[in-house]
């Protein structure tokens, strides 16, 4: 589908393979998919907990109406690495085959934020959710399914949701975080088949308007023992490499003296497993020795600072 670049880096289409699969690489992450399924199957398709409610309390509970009313918005936060952006890319994948829906992802653009001319950010934003409104499906009558479904993620979401409350706030960042704020309201109120996913590594500086219309909130934290050495373990698969090897790479990718943190999910798959095959690549075999070496020259990703004066 032909989108603007200036409102859209990509449009994406689900069901897609290639995002199936990504999605099943994720590791660490049960707990998040499992609920963020249920909070995007039931803010898409409201029929569906309207049949759970007559199957199980034979009447339409008050509460399904409170639901049914949520915003669309849905946002992810936490550390730099830690596998924000790879499950809002992905996420739809599972959700279009299991409701049997076309699915579109609008992957909003930063250009969004213009260059500064006034109205431009507040002009850019609200012509990004007109847009996504005429392509997204209504939400049909009762007890029916809708025809598709959109996503609208904003990636780096505190770039354009940033408190109001700042003091240094440029007025042309408030009237941006007001148009912001309208469009996910337009689309709750026109009852669109549609999610608006926020991406932040700082949640504290959303704006408190942003986070109160939020239907959920997933937080997003570094690996910890267990899951480092089951992820390498998967990685390394046929290695051959010993438990108390697999062991000792975990708890070095940990905290340590110096830094209070560990390696992000990122580092380790992105980073850290190519380096060490390419250490052994082409005349070696990894071993316990050789992962260990490797790891010791590197350094996790710092977490992610507040500028100052950030909330």
């Amino acid at each position: 589908m032909s989108v603007s670049p200036q409102l859209f880096e990509t449009v994406l289409t689900y069901p897609d393979p290639g995002m199936q699969a990504r999605y099943a690489a994720l590791c660490g992450l049960d707990e998040v998919q499992s609920h963020l399924r249920k909070e995007a199957e039931t803010l898409l398709r409201p029929d569906l907990l309207e049949k759970w409610s007559q199957e199980h309390h034979g009447a339409q509970l008050p509460a399904i109406e409170l639901l049914r009313r949520r915003p669309p918005l849905i946002v992810f936060a936490g550390d730099v690495g830690t596998g924000k952006t790879e499950l809002a890319l992905t996420f739809a994948d599972p959700l279009a085959r299991e409701m049997d829906l076309d699915i579109e992802l609008y992957n909003l653009s930063l250009r969004a934020r213009g260059s500064g001319a006034v109205g431009e950010m507040t002009r850019l934003i609200s012509n990004a959710f007109a847009e996504l409104r005429s392509h997204c499906p209504k939400r049909p009558e009762r007890g029916r399914k809708p025809s598709g479904a959109a996503v609208l993620l904003i990636d780096e979401a505190d770039a354009l949701a940033q408190s109001r409350e700042l003091v240094q706030m440029h007025h042309e960042d408030r009237a941006g975080v007001n148009a912001l704020i309208r469009g996910i309201d337009d689309l709750a109120n026109a009852n669109l088949a549609c999610l608006v996913i926020m991406c932040t590594n700082r949640l504290s500086a959303l704006d408190p308007a942003v986070r109160r219309r939020a239907a959920a909130v997933f937080e997003f934290k570094r690996p910890a023992l267990p899951l480092r050495k089951k992820l390498l373990t998967e990685q390394l698969a046929g290695a051959h490499l010993t438990e108390k090897d697999l062991t000792a790479l975990a708890e070095i990718l940990g905290e340590a003296k110096g830094r209070d943190y560990g390696f992000t999910f990122s580092d380790i798959t992105q980073r850290l497993i190519p380096a060490i095959v390419l250490a052994a690549y082409p005349r070696e075999k990894i071993t316990g020795r050789l992962a260990l070496s490797v790891a010791a020259t590197m350094s996790p990703t710092p977490p992610f600072k507040a500028e100052s004066g950030g909330s």
